[in-house]
């Protein structure tokens, strides 16, 4: 038997509300999986105690972070670590950004 698709998840719809701007939703694909494997081979970097693995783990990591802040500069909101701290500390934060005017004037 053939099962039907599930229905999204309400946590996708919002992500995919979070990240309207096509740019920073491709750079969000392509850091979200740099900086999860870097953080899965924390494990391996501890077996081997190898330098260069570490450094790769610490590069992939760390570039897959930029990546995606790159992407919420582009789109003028907070990153959702950001805005954690933010709301505990009772500060203003963009979670989703505004819609922009159409070009060439007036709607």
């Amino acid at each position: 038997m053939i099962c039907p698709p599930l229905s999204r998840s309400n946590l996708v719809d919002y992500w995919i509300e979070r990240h309207r701007n096509p740019v920073s939703f491709w750079l969000h694909i392509l850091g979200i999986p740099l900086t999860i494997i870097g953080v899965l081979l924390i494990p391996v970097w501890t077996f081997l105690l190898s330098v260069p693995i570490f450094l790769f783990a610490l590069a992939m990591f760390v570039g897959g972070y930029a990546v995606q802040f790159l992407g919420h500069a582009l789109e003028r909101t907070d990153p959702g670590e950001i805005i954690y701290f933010k709301r505990k500390l009772g500060l203003r934060y963009v979670e989703i950004a505004p819609p922009r005017a159409p070009r060439g004037g007036v709607a």
